[in-house]
Order: structure tokens, then C-alpha cells, then sequence
């Protein structure tokens, strides 16, 4: 996982290294060769390796013109338009025309002839004019420059050096004409400005280049936020060994579904066996089941008996002894708010609080119901995973969705740790907070889970991944993370994010795997 930090925590860094004797040229050179080891190990098939950087004034500009330099020297065809005079002794310019590399200048290009030109023979721009020092409104130069580019359009693949041209490292805003990005290459963290909108819509793909920053600095202590990536999340999913049962990989009970929404229980089931889980057991009613039980056919049930408005219980030993057993608990989606089913959420509640070691996830109908009745959180074992969208987050904390939405992260944090639980906080760029303070950020955003059943597939991958003894923060962002990509997958396949339904997500799945191995 990337750490996140904000503009001040990484100056503090790069100040605290060079006292610790590491110099800025040093970081420097870390930063553009280890960018373009990236973009050439990327495109190392790629046939036309022609690409032009647009090459700041400040240090993004001199970690462009290192990129450039180590891209020249593994055969790439390269130029530089630098946005203001530099000196012909400038050690990075001597180093970058010995090597071959061609210049072109701002000064006296007053039609951009020589940019288009440059530009118009390019498969590849490097985005190298501003970095984490921007300050909107922009001038000058970098004005002009990202001005025409703007109009002029249909720009080669784009890579930006730690942030795209034109957008503030910190609050997320960003000028009009402001540089959209195929890939932006972070150097030493991400910014937290770039997952934030609306400049997240301007990122594309997110990589970190190890500057080789010392990680006792105290500098690092100053934040404690992450962006989960594949890398990290690969190394997260449970392993299968060959000799394994279904036992190994757990038991997840899931109180799902009722008359009116009987897909949920269906949606949340199948996600947890695709996930890894060893068995997978849905507490409803007999209505569900006659619903949805010759689509999951893997599926054991636990009936609860129907009445006219919810349903009553009267076998707790053998409800009792299902909870004991499994290793992740699932409560409620598609469940219902009315009094009956209430009712059974308190008795719930007293079980759980019998069984402190209880791995729980509360969703959807489970969290409308605790937010109905606060004397229930102190039955909610410390570690469960809550997952509330905004306005679910809404109703149980009294918070207005647009107090919320302004500041995401901090509200996580807060609510995580004053409920002692697991919190994801749902939607574009999900957060995942825990009691501790630390903070995972989901580096996805698409309206091809902006459909109804979406939060149920999570929930229930969720459950399946708990269910094989993960620890809960990590099930979190990794359950989220694949559902993103999952969502994403799909949204591609079918070619249209409207088209996309909860039940194609669930298809993806087994794909996310896939390329996890990869």
C-alpha cells in the first residue's frame, strides 16, 4: 500500500532526509530514474518510444528532465520544452543533450509551433511543469502552455510526474485547464489532493517511486493514511493449500433477504463463496428460499418461521450454536426495518455480545436498525465492520450527507474509533477506517456500482473473506478494493457503466482473482 501524505508532511520529509545527510539532488535522481525505470519497464514492448516532456521551472521540472534522461539512455527517442530558461551549465541539461536528448524553449515559441511539432511526432507527453508546489490561480508559463494544450486536444498518452500540471496537491481543486492524466507517477507517496475530486478525475492510473526516503523519519509519523494498490492487496488474499477442506476456509452466516428483497440474501451468498469461503449458511425465511435456492444450490439454509408482516424465531439453541460456529456473521442485507425483525435484532445483539471473539460485519437494514436503537452498540462485539454508505452514515450519526461527503476521511476516523469498529465508508474513493486511526483509501470511482444490489456483493465478500480468518481492516480494503476493480471490469466488458448490474459484478470476480495472480 502507497502512504498518503498532504504538501507540508512532504517537504518535512525531504527537509528531515537532507539533514540526515541525503541531499536534494540525491532525491532528485532517485525521483526521475526511478519514474522512468517505470514508464520503460511499462512500455518496454511498446515499438514507438518517442515522447516529449514538458519540463517545469521548479523540481518537478528537474525530475522530468532525469526521467528523460534515463529513458534516452534505454533507447527511447527523446525532447524537453522547458517553460523557462535554464542555464546552458545546468548540470541536468549538459547531462540530457550529451546523452542525445533534443531542447526546445518556451521563450520565442510564441505560436507553440515547435510544441506542436514535438508533440505531433510523440507517442508518449511527460507532464513535468508543476508539482506539489502549485498555487491556484495559475500564471504565466504554465498558464499559456496548458492553455493551448487544452484547445489543442487529442494529446498522446499523458504521464504526470507526482500530480497532473495544474491541480493543488492538497485540497483536491484545480485550474480549468489543468493537464488530464492516462498515468500519474507519485514520487516517495501520493498526495492526498489526488484523491480528492475533482482531481482524482484527472489522475488515471496511480504508482509511487521509491526515493529512498529513510523510514525511521519522523515526518512519516505525521500521517497515518494509505492507497490501497494490487501489489498489496495480492498479498493479502488467503492462501488454498492443496490439502485443504472446506473447514480451512471457514463458515459464514449470513441473516439476509426477505419477502421484498430476496436478492440480497442471493447476492451476498454467492459473493462470499466466490471470495473463498468453505460454506456459506443464509438465515431467512421460507420465502427467500423458494426465491433464490436453485441459483445457489452450495447454499444451507436456516428458516425462521413467516408471519404476515416479518417473522418469528423459536429454535434459539440451534441459532445459538450456528453463531458459535461460524467465522464470520453477516447482518442484514435486504432485511427489512419492521418491528418483528427488530425485535429479533436485539435478540441478535444479546448473542452477540455473548460471543466477544465474534467476527461481524453490520450492513444495510443491520446498521438502519442500530441507528434506531443507540442502546444496541454497546452489544456490538469491538472490531465488527460496519459498512454504511453516506446516508446510512447519515442516520447514524446524526451528520448532515454533505458534512460528511466535505470530509470523508476524518469522519471515518472519528466514528471508527469512537464505535470501536471497522468502518467503510462507501461510495467514490471508499474509506476504511479502524479504532487505531488508520486510514486505507480505494483509489476507484465509477458509476457502474452506483446500482442497487452493488453494496450487497460487497458485504458479502466481506463475510467470505472474514469467514477464511482475515483480519478485519485487511478483509476491508481488500473486499473493497476487488469490488472496484470488479465494478470496473465489468463496466468494460459490457462497454457501458449504465448497463452494469450487481449480478456482473459478482461475475467479475473470479476475473479480479485472475489478474491478482498475474
Amino acid at each position: 500500500m502507497y502512504r498518503v501524505v498532504n504538501v507540508e508532511q512532504m517537504r518535512a520529509l525531504e527537509q528531515e532526509a537532507n539533514a540526515e545527510g541525503m541531499t536534494f539532488a540525491q532525491m532528485m535522481r532517485n525521483a526521475g530514474n526511478g519514474a522512468g525505470a517505470q514508464i520503460e519497464r511499462k512500455f518496454a514492448n511498446c515499438d514507438r518510444k518517442t515522447i516529449t516532456g514538458l519540463v517545469g521551472a521548479g523540481n518537478n521540472g528537474g525530475d522530468a528532465l532525469v526521467a528523460l534522461s534515463f529513458l534516452q539512455q534505454h533507447g527511447w527517442k527523446t525532447s524537453a520544452y522547458l517553460l523557462s530558461d535554464r542555464s546552458k551549465d545546468d548540470a541536468l541539461i549538459v547531462q540530457f543533450s550529451m546523452l542525445g536528448g533534443t531542447l526546445f524553449q518556451y521563450t520565442g515559441d510564441g505560436d507553440f509551433a515547435l510544441l506542436d511539432r514535438a508533440l505531433d511526432s510523440s507517442h508518449f507527453l511527460l507532464d513535468g511543469i508543476l508539482g506539489t508546489g502549485t498555487h491556484l490561480p495559475l500564471r504565466g508559463a504554465a498558464l499559456e502552455v496548458l492553455q493551448h494544450l487544452k484547445q489543442k486536444g487529442n494529446l498522446p498518452y499523458t504521464i504526470a510526474l507526482d500530480c497532473p500540471s495544474g491541480v493543488d496537491c492538497d485540497s483536491g481543486e484545480m485550474d480549468g485547464v489543468a493537464i488530464s492524466a492516462d498515468w500519474t507517477i507519485c514520487m516517495a507517496a501520493v498526495k492526498q489532493g489526488l484523491l480528492r475530486f475533482p482531481a482524482f478525475s484527472m489522475v488515471g492510473d496511480l504508482s509511487v517511486v521509491d526515493i529512498a526516503l529513510p523510514p525511521q523519519l519522523s515526518a512519516w509519523e505525521q500521517g497515518n493514511e494509505y492507497c490501497i494498490e494490487a501489489a498489496c492487496v495480492a498479498g493479502k488474499i488467503p492462501r488454498r493449500p492443496l490439502q485443504a477442506n472446506k473447514g480451512t476456509f471457514g463458515t459464514s452466516l449470513i441473516f439476509a433477504g426477505s419477502q421484498s428483497f430476496p436478492g440480497a440474501a442471493a447476492l451476498a451468498g454467492k459473493a462470499a463463496y466466490l471470495v473463498g469461503a468453505g460454506l456459506v449458511k443464509i438465515v431467512s425465511i421460507p420465502s427467500v428460499q423458494q426465491s433464490i435456492a436453485g441459483s445457489l444450490p452450495e447454499v444451507t439454509w436456516h428458516l425462521l418461521k413467516p408471519l404476515d408482516h416479518g417473522f418469528t424465531w423459536d429454535d434459539e439453541l440451534t441459532l445459538r450454536t450456528a453463531l458459535q460456529n461460524a467465522t464470520s456473521i453477516l447482518v442484514g442485507p435486504g432485511w427489512g426495518t419492521d418491528s418483528l425483525t427488530a425485535d429479533f435484532f436485539t435478540w441478535l445483539c444479546e448473542e452477540l455480545r455473548a460471543l466477544p471473539q465474534a467476527r461481524v460485519i453490520l450492513d444495510a437494514d443491520g446498521l438502519n436498525l442500530l441507528s434506531k436503537n443507540p442502546d444496541l452498540w454497546k452489544k456490538i462485539p469491538g472490531g465488527s465492520v460496519l459498512t454504511p454508505h453516506p446516508g446510512e452514515m447519515a442516520r447514524m450519526t446524526n451528520l448532515s450527507i454533505d458534512a460528511i461527503q466535505n470530509d470523508r476521511q476524518e469522519v471515518a476516523r472519528t466514528y471508527a474509533k469512537k464505535w470501536n469498529t471497522v468502518l467503510i465508508l462507501k461510495g467514490a474513493l471508499t474509506v476504511i477506517a479502524e479504532p487505531s486511526g488508520r486510514v486505507a483509501l480505494i483509489p476507484v470511482a465509477t458509476p457502474a456500482l452506483a446500482k442497487a444490489g452493488s453494496g450487497d456483493v460487497l458485504a458479502g465478500m466481506l463475510a467470505g473473506l472474514m469467514a477464511q480468518h482475515m483480519d478485519p481492516f485487511d478483509a476491508a480494503f481488500v473486499a473493497a478494493w476487488m469490488h472496484g476493480e470488479a465494478g470496473i471490469s465489468a463496466e468494460r466488458r459490457l462497454g457501458y457503466s449504465a448497463s452494469v448490474l450487481a449480478s456482473d459484478i459478482l461475475q467479475a470476480i473470479p476475473r479480479v482473482f485472475r489478474e491478482l495472480k498475474k
